[in-house]
């Protein structure tokens, strides 16, 4: 590897809304997020599911496609 042309990995925190802290190492230092996986809804099973029943008749009834 050629030396001087790679940025600094520090040490870094990303702390989260929610009050999770996570130790990880990052070129821009301390990072604070809005949601992370201990707090999103897909990772935590709390994630609502989507149904597309009602849609396909509300297109055909908007464009009155039989």
């Amino acid at each position: 590897m050629k030396q001087g042309i790679h940025p600094n990995y520090i040490a870094a925190k990303i702390r989260c809304a929610c009050g999770s802290i996570i130790e990880t190492k990052s070129t821009r230092g301390d990072l604070i997020v809005e949601i992370c996986s201990s707090c999103h809804p897909f990772y935590t099973d709390k994630a609502k599911a989507v149904t597309t029943a009602g849609r396909v008749d509300k297109f055909k009834k908007k464009y009155k496609i039989q």
